[in-house]
C-alpha cells in the first residue's frame, strides 16, 4: 500500500510516493513559470499545472513502478489564494490570478466596507492576495469573464478536479479565500454575496484528512493501478507542510523560507489578530486551527539577488557567512509588497546604508538578514495574538542554509530545528493526509516529526547587534511608508 503526495507550488510541482510507514520511496518534479505582464500582476496557466503534475507523476512511476501500482491514496497540497475560474463547460476562462498578485488592493477596502464584520467572520484582514478581492476586481475590469464563472477553484482543487471530476476543497485552503467562516468551518453566505457569488460557485468542503473523491477510472487504468484510489481533502501548502513536519498541536510551529516566508503556529481554537495581518486559518485536521504570519519575498529575495549578480544562491549564502554583519547595509525584502505585519501592497525593497566599500558578500548578508528581520516582525505579531514559541522547525528551500537558520533564530529569539527532508514538507504532508483518509489511523501515529539534523540556537553574542539593527530596520520602513504609496 502506497500513498502519493502532490505539492503544487509557485515555481514547481513536486510528487512524492510513500509507503505505509510514510517512508519516501520515489520523487518527481516539474518546473513552473509565473507570468508578470503588468506591475502587481502575477498569473499562471492552470493547464501548465496539470501538465507539470502529469510530468512529476510520470517520474515517480518510472522510478518505482511496483510501488506506484500499489497506490491507494492521493493527497494534494497547493499554493493558496489563487483564483482559477471555470465556465459551465469546464473550460478555464483566463489565467489564474496568484497569491502574490496585488492588483486588487482597492477592492480590499471595498469588501470590508460592504461587510463591516468581515474580520470577525474570516479572522483575517482583506488583503489583495486573497481570493475574494480578486473576484471583485474581475467584476469591474473583466465583467464578461466574471459573468461566465461557474466555479471558482483554488490551484490544488483544479488539479483535484482533473484527477477526479469532483469539485472539492478542504478547510485550510478555503480559509485563504475570505469566503469561509473560519470558526464555523463553513462557507459564509454573507461574504459570498458581497462578491456577487453563492455556494453554487464554490467546491464542496471536507476536512483535509477525510475522503474527498476517487481517482477517475481512465487515469487509474492508464497508470496500471488495479484497485480504487482515494483522493483526500488535502491542504493549503503551509498546513500540508505542518503535517509533514509533525506540527499538529497547539504550541508546535515551523518557520518556512520558500518563495514566501511563513511562521506557522498550531492552535486548538480560532485565535485571530487581523489588525497586524496575522492569518487565523483552519488546520487541515478536524477541530484544529493555526495562526500564521506571512512575508511575500523570502528565499525569492535571495533568488532575485542571485539573478542580478549572476551567482548561484548557494554561493551567495556562503559569501554571506564571511561578511561583517555589523557594517552591512540593511535590506527591506518588500520586493512585491508585504503582508504581516504591514499589509502594504505598495511597500518596496530597499538597501539602506550602501557605500563604496560594500560588495557581493555584504549584499548577500543584508538580504538574508532582512528576511530574518521580516520573520521577527511576523513573530512579534503572533506574540500579540497570544502565541509564544520556544522552538520551531526550519523548513523550505532556505532550510538548506544553517547560517540562515541561525540568523532567524537570533532575530526572533526562537530556536530553529533543521530536519532531514525539510524541503519536501508539503508533499510529505499531503501523502500523510491521504494515508489518514485511507487507513483511519491516529494522527499522532502518522504525523511525526522527521529526524532532526541539528538545533540552531539564537547567537547570544549577536543578539544586541541584531536588536539594534532590527530597530533601525523597522524605523526605515516607518520613514518610507508614505513614499512607497506615491
Amino acid at each position: 500500500m502506497t500513498f502519493l503526495g502532490i505539492d503544487l507550488g509557485t515555481s514547481e510541482v513536486k510528487a512524492l510516493l510513500t509507503d505505509d510507514e510514510s517512508r519516501m520511496t520515489a520523487t518527481g518534479s516539474a518546473r513552473l513559470e509565473v507570468e508578470k505582464i503588468h506591475p502587481h500582476w502575477s498569473e499562471q496557466s492552470p493547464q501548465a499545472w496539470w501538465n507539470a503534475t502529469l510530468d512529476a507523476i510520470a517520474q515517480v512511476r518510472a522510478s518505482h513502478p511496483a510501488g506506484f501500482a500499489a497506490l491507494r491514496g492521493i493527497g494534494l497540497s497547493g499554493q493558496m489564494h489563487g483564483a482559477t475560474l471555470l465556465d459551465r463547460a469546464g473550460q478555464v476562462l483566463r489565467p489564474a490570478i496568484l497569491w502574490n498578485d496585488t492588483r486588487a488592493f482597492a477592492e480590499c477596502v471595498e469588501l470590508e466596507a460592504l461587510v463591516p464584520e468581515s474580520r470577525s467572520i474570516t479572522g483575517n484582514l482583506a488583503m489583495p492576495g486573497f481570493t475574494a478581492p480578486k473576484l471583485l476586481w474581475l467584476s469591474k475590469y473583466e465583467p464578461a469573464v466574471f459573468h461566465a464563472v461557474h466555479k471558482v477553484l483554488l490551484p490544488k482543487d483544479y488539479v483535484a478536479w482533473r484527477l477526479t471530476g469532483e469539485f472539492v476543497s478542504d478547510m485550510s485552503d478555503a480559509s485563504g479565500t475570505l469566503w469561509l467562516d473560519v470558526a464555523k468551518r463553513d462557507w459564509s453566505d454573507r461574504m459570498l454575496c458581497a462578491t456577487g457569488l453563492s455556494r453554487e460557485h464554490m467546491p464542496r468542503l471536507v476536512e483535509g484528512s477525510e475522503a474527498a473523491a476517487q481517482l477517475n477510472d481512465t487515469l487509474r487504468r492508464e497508470w496500471g493501478i488495479a484497485t480504487p484510489v482515494l483522493l483526500c481533502g488535502g491542504a493549503g501548502d503551509n498546513a500540508a507542510s505542518a503535517i509533514g513536519m509533525g506540527v499538529t498541536d497547539a504550541g508546535s510551529a515551523f518557520l518556512s523560507l520558500g518563495t514566501s516566508g511563513v511562521l506557522f503556529a498550531g492552535t486548538d481554537r480560532f485565535a485571530p489578530n487581523p489588525a497586524q495581518a496575522v492569518h487565523a486559518f483552519c488546520h487541515c485536521l478536524p477541530g484544529r486551527w493555526h495562526q500564521m504570519s506571512v512575508i511575500l519575498s523570502a528565499a525569492s529575495s535571495l533568488a532575485w539577488l542571485s539573478n542580478v549578480l549572476k551567482k548561484d544562491v548557494s554561493e551567495l549564502a556562503g559569501l554571506a557567512e564571511k561578511a561583517d554583519g555589523r557594517g552591512a547595509p540593511l535590506f527591506l525584502p518588500y520586493l512585491g509588497g508585504e503582508r504581516t505585519p504591514h499589509n502594504d501592497a505598495n511597500a518596496k525593497g530597499v538597501f539602506w546604508g550602501l557605500t563604496s566599500i560594500h560588495g557581493e558578500a555584504d549584499l548577500a548578508y543584508s538580504v538574508m538578514e532582512g528576511v530574518a528581520f521580516a520573520m521577527a516582525d511576523g513573530y512579534a505579531a503572533l506574540q500579540d495574538a497570544g502565541t509564544t514559541l520556544d522552538i520551531a522547525s526550519f523548513i523550505g528551500g532556505g532550510s538548506r542554509s544553517r547560517f540562515w537558520a541561525t540568523l532567524c533564530a537570533t532575530a526572533t529569539g526562537v530556536s530553529m530545528r533543521r530536519h532531514h527532508g525539510g524541503d519536501v514538507g508539503g508533499a510529505l504532508g499531503a501523502a500523510r493526509l491521504a494515508r489518514l483518509a485511507v487507513t483511519k489511523e491516529n494522527v499522532t501515529q502518522v504525523c511525526t516529526s522527521p529526524a532532526t539534523i541539528e538545533v540552531c540556537e539564537p547567537d547570544a553574542a549577536q543578539r544586541s547587534v541584531a536588536a539594534d539593527r532590527l530597530g533601525r530596520y523597522r524605523r526605515i520602513y516607518a520613514a518610507l511608508k508614505n513614499e512607497f504609496s506615491r
